[in-house]
């Protein structure tokens, strides 16, 4: 899944959404990546110079939550309802390739959780059980 079908599938634009390829999408399982670089927004106003440009936690979340919402399915959104026992291991840069994966641990109707994962070559970056709530189908005005 490319960009342009990411853009179909999640109804996020610039500067929202957080994932650049879908590698792999089966049951129960969707594997991201996000290619990370110094002209991302968020790098403009966090930790300013003399500070190292980290990838804010609160934007690794977010691209671990969007991977999950594509565990429901073609065209159908969800909103992030909890996050529950993250983890933050070790900071993301500019220039890491970021790679997602979340799990579908369980569904009881419009709710799922998921446990995510993001790492940095092989390297666990941050954790999480993300709570989402399916609302709809893409383009649905609700």
């Amino acid at each position: 899944m490319d960009i342009e079908e990411l853009k179909r599938s999640l109804p996020l634009g610039y500067p929202y959404l957080l994932i650049d390829r879908v590698e792999k999408r089966g049951e129960g399982e969707v594997v991201a990546r996000k290619c990370v670089t110094y002209n991302e927004p968020y790098f403009q106003g966090h930790f300013r110079p003399p500070h190292p440009s980290i990838m804010p936690g609160t934007m690794l979340l977010e691209g671990m939550a969007q991977t999950a919402g594509l565990l429901l399915g073609k065209g159908k959104i969800a909103f992030l309802g909890a996050v529950e026992r993250a983890r933050f291991h070790r900071p993301v840069v500019p220039g890491d390739l970021v790679r997602f994966t979340a799990r579908l641990l369980r569904k009881k109707g419009p709710v799922i959780w998921a446990e995510v994962r993001a790492e940095v070559e092989g390297e666990l970056v941050a954790e999480a059980t993300v709570i989402l709530v399916e609302r709809g189908d893409v383009g649905e005005d609700s």
